[in-house]
C-alpha cells in the first residue's frame, strides 16, 4: 500500500470519525454508533502508525514496503 493510499483511508475515516461525532451532540450514539467510534479510532491509530514508519523506513534507506500494519492491541497501547 502506498502513502497515497493510507492518507486516503485517513482521510476517509477522518470524515467518518466527523460525522459520528456530529451524531453525538445532543442525543448521544447508539451501541452500534460507539462500537463503529472505537473501531474507527483504532484503525485510524493503525493507518498513522503504517504511515510513520514507512517515512521511517525510507529516511533510513529502507524499503517502506516491509512495513505492515501492527495489531491494534499494540499499537493502542502506545503512549501519546
Amino acid at each position: 500500500m502506498a502513502d497515497q493510499d493510507i492518507i486516503a483511508n485517513i482521510d476517509k475515516l477522518i470524515a467518518e470519525e466527523h460525522e459520528l461525532r456530529s451524531r453525538s451532540v445532543g442525543g448521544g450514539l447508539s451501541d452500534e454508533d460507539r462500537t463503529r467510534m472505537r473501531r474507527v479510532e483504532e484503525r485510524l491509530d493503525q493507518c498513522w502508525d503504517l504511515l510513520r514508519r514507512r517515512r521511517a523506513a525510507r529516511e533510513f534507506g529502507e524499503d517502506p514496503d516491509q512495513a505492515e500494519a501492527r495489531p491494534v492491541s499494540e499499537v493502542e497501547s502506545y503512549r501519546q
